[in-house]
């Protein structure tokens, strides 16, 4: 349901003038917001992906010294969380100054930690050469990871969506998590051969390897992003005065219950990290696997959803974002149980079947759409912020989920039963939280985040006191 025609709008119109006070301001480029917000996803999710690789394979080793692998194991996972609670904070002071200052300054910032930090974790010791000094280090750099993963995800898909032309949104800030697709194959891909070295060399430098080809992805990355323009919308935003002075109090205060449906639909994400991150471990380590087998599977099925998020997100354009991201939630929910099964069964072409029904197919279908359904939610003077404030939140869960799936693990035949029932609870939170969100394909982005716009109005008594705000299912 969009909102109705009569929905107040603040906005003062652009003048020629002001459009030569923000040079470019009014220029939507979006295949080169597309472009550059591909190339920003892809370097966030290579750095992140061969971190979860090194955590499944190679970490528990070297920083997590014990008797017990299981405790080792779980050690690795946990590190891998701690990027997850820091993305919060990071998308919450980025997402501050993203929505005060541009979305691209910022930007052009979180490529740079990101970057930097994943470079650095691929020159750290190991326990044995520095002891407990080995997961302090890493803990440091992983959480400088999540500091910026919290910010990118959220102004990629604000700048691409905010460039993009109406009823294409949905197809163009797809591009921000094709990204993903992109980084995940490349840190595979990287990966496959360093598995292939003799142990003594991959766990002594092999593993390094990945950590410091991130340079490359950065310097391109940065290069795209300089010569892209700022977002008319922001550029809009400033000109009329509508920059929100405080974001953060300024979304909760008009836009909670947003943020807090999307913190339970970025609960999703779940699926990704049991999939990437536990399902490697369990394959290689339970379920007998060779390792260069089944990234092999990793990397064919979430490389072909590349093809699949840019189609579920054209398709999404036409019919809507809410049946499309419905169908993914019920469907993962399913077929969550149906992978551990295939797995179970040692199979290795069953596994790469039901890994493209769940991952290419299903999960596409939320990963291509969330970055415009999430940011369409919000207004744009609080829309970084917003965005990031929710989906960062949920994604806490997603990433301790590996940590939360070894510790449900029993030594059972079908001890991975409570893992599938993890997974499928939080599919269904999500879809609950769908459910209630705004239906936006079709809203112009003038008329976004209207609990936000009529709040403003309101207060500054555009609208009468006594008139309801529009509560839109």
């Amino acid at each position: 349901m969009q909102p109705a025609s009569n929905a107040p709008m603040i906005k003062t119109p652009v003048t020629a003038d002001s459009v030569s006070a923000v040079p470019g301001a009014q220029r939507k480029t979006p295949g080169k917001a597309a472009l550059a917000s591909f190339l920003g996803s892809t370097l966030e999710y290579y750095d992140f992906f061969i971190y979860g690789t090194a955590a499944a394979l190679v970490f528990p080793h070297l920083f997590f010294p014990t008797a017990d692998p299981a405790i080792g194991l779980i050690g690795a996972f946990a590190t891998f969380g701690v990027a997850y609670v820091a993305r919060p904070i990071g998308g919450l002071v980025m997402g501050h100054f993203g929505d005060k200052l541009g979305r691209k300054k910022i930007l052009l910032l979180t490529l740079g930690i990101m970057g930097l930090s994943s470079l650095g974790i691929g020159f750290l010791p190991g326990y044995g050469q520095v002891g407990i000094w080995a997961p302090i280090l890493l803990v440091a750099g992983r959480l400088a990871q999540g500091f910026s993963a919290g910010a990118e995800s959220a102004g990629a898909s604000a700048l691409t969506l905010e460039h993009s032309p109406e009823g294409r949104r949905g197809f163009f800030t797809s591009f921000v998590m094709t990204g993903y697709a992109s980084g995940m194959v490349l840190a595979t891909l990287v990966f496959i051969p360093v598995t292939a070295l003799p142990q003594e060399a991959m766990m002594s430098w092999g593993w390094r390897i990945p950590f410091w080809l991130s340079i490359v992805v950065l310097a391109i990355a940065y290069w795209v992003r300089t010569h892209l323009d700022e977002t008319p919308v922001f550029g809009e935003s400033r000109e009329s005065n509508q920059v929100a002075p405080m974001p953060l109090k300024e979304v909760l205060r008009f836009q909670g219950p947003d943020v807090l449906r999307v913190v339970g639909m970025s609960i999703m994400s779940v699926m990704q990290t049991i999939f990437t991150v536990f399902g490697l471990a369990y394959a290689t380590s339970t379920a007998g696997f060779d390792r260069a087998a089944i990234l092999t599977v990793n990397a064919v099925a979430i490389g072909l959803s590349m093809f699949a998020m840019p189609l579920a997100a054209k398709l999404s354009d036409r019919i809507g974002r809410r049946p499309l991201l419905l169908t993914a939630a019920i469907g993962c929910s399913l077929t969550i149980f149906l992978y551990f099964l295939a797995l179970s069964s040692g199979n290795i072409v069953l596994v790469f079947l039901v890994a493209f029904l769940n991952m290419t197919v299903l999960y596409s279908g939320f990963n291509g759409i969330w970055p415009s359904f999430f940011a369409e939610q919000f207004a744009a003077p609080v829309r970084y912020t917003g965005m990031a404030l929710g989906n960062q939140l949920g994604l806490v869960l997603a990433g301790f989920a590996p940590m939360i799936a070894g510790m449900l693990l029993t030594p059972a035949i079908d001890g991975w039963v409570p893992v599938a029932v993890f997974g499928t609870a939080c599919m269904l939170i999500a879809a609950v939280s769908v459910f209630f969100s705004r239906e936006t394909a079709k809203t112009p982005i003038e008329a976004l985040g209207a609990p936000y716009t009529e709040g403003i109005a309101r207060r500054r008594g555009q609208l009468p006191e006594q008139q309801p705000a529009l509560h839109i299912p």
